[in-house]
C-alpha cells in the first residue's frame, strides 16, 4: 500500500463542495493513499482519535457488556473521518487550501492543493457534578440502578461541543448525587458498568465501588444478567416469538452504523423476542415486542429488528419511521383542497420506542437475586394511547357536480349500501313513455331537459363514492 499523504489535489469532479463536506468524505482515501495526490510528507493526522460521526459515543453504544481502557478500540487510518475532527482542524488553521487557512464552507472549484498540516487536538473533556434529578430504582452500599431517561447521555462523547460533551450527561448527575462511585472506567465515566443509547430509556446499573464494578463485569461477560426490553416495531409480526443469531460489526460504508451483513471482526449477537400485542390502527400495523438479549452489542436490538424487517418506530437510522400519518384520513382526502382544509393527523415520537424495562441480576457481593422493573415512560404510553385511538370524521368535500363524505370505512360503507337501495328503486320504478314527453308543452320541458342533461355527469361521478 502506497505512503498514506498530507498534501493533494481536489479532483475537478469535487466542483461546488464545500471544503469540510469534502474532507469527510475523501480524506480517508488520500490518507491510504489509493488517489494521486501531489508529493507531502507522509502523516496520518487522524490516527488514535476515536471517531465522532457527527454523534456522541455514547449514542454509539446499546449495551456495552464492561467498561475498562482495554475495552476501547481506535480505528485504522483507513476508516472514516468524522465531521467533528474535520472541523477541528480547520478551526485550527490546519487545512491550507493553496497555502491559505479557509472556512469550511469554502466552495471547491477543483484543482485546488489541499494541505493538512497538524493533529485535531480537542478540547479536554472533564466530568463534574450537576444538580440534575435522577430516578433512582434500587441503591444500596455496592450499586445502584437507576431509571435513565430518553435524551440523556450516559457520559461525554467526543463529537459534541464543550458544553454538549462536559454537561446534561447521567455521569454528570452521579458525580452530584453520590459520593463515591467505581474508579475502574475512568475518571470521564466513573461508576459506569454499561451503556444504554441516548434515546434508549430504562434501567442502568451502577458500581459505587471497584470490587463491584469488577464482579458485576464478569456478570455481564458471563452472561449472568438478563436484560430485557420493550419495542414497538413497524408491520406485524407473523410469529408469536423467535430468536435473532446474527454477528454485528461497524457498518464499513456508514460508521454511525452497526450491520449484519458479513464483516470483518463481527461479533456474535443473540436476541430473543416475543410479540406482547399487535396493534392495527388506521397508522399502520404495528407490534409491541419483548426482547431479551443475551449480548449486549451496540445499537443490537435496533439492528437486529431492522434485519429482519421491523425497524423500531421512531429509529431512522435503521429504517424506522420518524413520523406516522393518518392513512384512513390521508386516502379519504381525495383532492388537494381536502387535503389543505383538513391535514391527516401525524405523529412525530422523536425517540426511538425501545425502553430497558426489566434487570435480574445477583448481588455482586451477597449473591441475592435482585429483580427489578421500569415501567414504559410518559411519552411512550402516551404516544400508544395516540396510536390506537379512532380517528376524527373527516369533513365534507364539495365537487362539481357532486357531493361527497367518506369520513371513515363504516360511512363509506354505509353511504354504498344507501346508493344500492336507491339505485334498485330508480330501476324498479317504471319508465316515462315518449308520448307523455310530448304532450308536455315544449318550453315548460325545456328546463327539466337542461336539468337531466346536468345531472348526466353526477351519475357518472357516483361509482367513485
Amino acid at each position: 500500500m502506497a505512503e498514506p499523504r498530507n498534501e493533494f489535489v481536489v479532483p475537478v469532479a469535487a466542483a461546488g463542495q464545500r471544503l469540510d463536506k469534502f474532507l469527510v468524505e475523501h480524506f480517508s482515501v488520500y490518507l491510504s493513499g489509493s488517489q494521486t495526490a501531489s508529493s507531502g510528507a507522509s502523516v496520518d493526522a487522524l490516527d488514535g482519535i476515536e471517531p465522532a460521526d457527527e454523534i456522541d459515543a455514547s449514542d454509539l453504544i446499546d449495551d456495552v457488556e464492561v467498561i475498562d481502557a482495554a475495552s476501547e478500540t481506535t480505528p485504522s487510518s483507513g476508516s472514516a473521518v468524522s465531521r467533528s475532527r474535520i472541523q477541528l482542524l480547520i478551526d485550527q488553521g490546519d487545512v491550507l487550501v493553496n497555502g491559505r487557512a479557509e472556512k469550511a464552507s469554502l466552495k471547491l472549484r477543483g484543482g485546488e492543493s489541499i494541505r493538512i498540516t497538524g493533529e485535531p487536538h480537542p478540547a479536554p473533556l472533564k466530568a463534574v457534578p450537576e444538580d440534575i434529578p435522577l430516578d433512582i430504582v434500587y441503591e444500596d452500599s455496592d450499586l445502584a440502578v437507576i431509571n435513565k431517561p430518553a435524551g440523556m447521555m450516559v457520559h461525554a462523547g467526543s463529537g459534541q461541543s464543550e458544553d454538549a460533551r462536559s454537561h446534561g450527561t447521567l455521569v454528570n448527575a452521579l458525580l452530584h448525587r453520590f459520593s463515591k462511585l467505581s474508579a475502574t472506567g475512568g475518571e470521564l465515566r466513573p461508576g459506569i458498568v454499561h451503556r444504554l443509547d441516548k434515546d434508549t430509556s430504562g434501567l442502568i446499573i451502577v458500581a459505587k465501588n471497584d470490587r463491584a464494578h469488577a464482579a458485576l463485569g464478569e456478570m455481564f461477560s458471563s452472561r449472568q444478567v438478563r436484560k430485557t426490553y420493550i419495542a414497538l416495531v413497524q408491520d406485524e409480526m407473523e410469529r408469536e416469538k423467535g430468536t435473532i443469531n446474527s454477528a454485528i460489526a461497524r457498518d464499513p460504508m456508514r460508521r454511525t452504523r452497526m450491520t449484519t451483513k458479513p464483516v470483518d471482526n463481527a461479533r456474535s449477537a443473540v436476541s430473543h423476542w416475543e410479540v406482547v400485542r399487535r396493534l392495527t390502527t388506521r397508522f399502520g400495523r404495528f407490534t409491541l415486542v419483548r426482547v431479551r438479549i443475551e449480548t449486549g452489542r451496540t445499537h443490537q436490538i435496533r439492528v437486529h429488528m431492522a434485519s429482519i424487517g421491523h425497524p423500531v418506530v421512531g429509529d431512522t437510522l435503521y429504517g424506522g419511521a420518524g413520523q406516522l400519518t393518518d392513512q384512513v384520513a390521508a386516502q379519504a382526502a381525495t383532492s388537494r383542497a381536502a387535503r389543505r382544509n383538513k391535514a391527516p393527523e401525524r405523529l412525530v415520537l422523536g425517540r426511538n420506542f425501545l425502553h430497558a424495562a426489566h434487570l435480574e441480576f445477583p448481588h455482586p457481593r451477597t449473591h441475592k437475586l435482585i429483580t427489578l422493573d421500569a415501567p414504559l415512560p410518559t411519552e411512550l404510553e402516551s404516544y400508544l394511547a395516540r396510536l390506537e385511538a379512532p380517528g376524527q370524521s373527516y369533513p365534507e368535500e364539495k365537487r362539481t357536480g357532486a357531493s361527497r363524505r367518506t369520513p371513515s370505512p363504516a360511512e363509506a360503507e354505509l353511504q354504498a349500501e344507501a346508493e344500492a337501495e336507491a339505485e334498485a328503486k330508480t330501476k324498479a320504478s317504471p319508465p316515462k313513455t315518449g308520448p307523455a314527453r310530448k304532450s308536455a308543452p315544449s318550453r315548460k320541458a325545456a328546463p327539466a331537459r337542461k336539468t337531466t342533461r346536468k345531472a348526466a355527469p353526477a351519475s357518472k361521478t357516483r361509482p367513485l363514492n
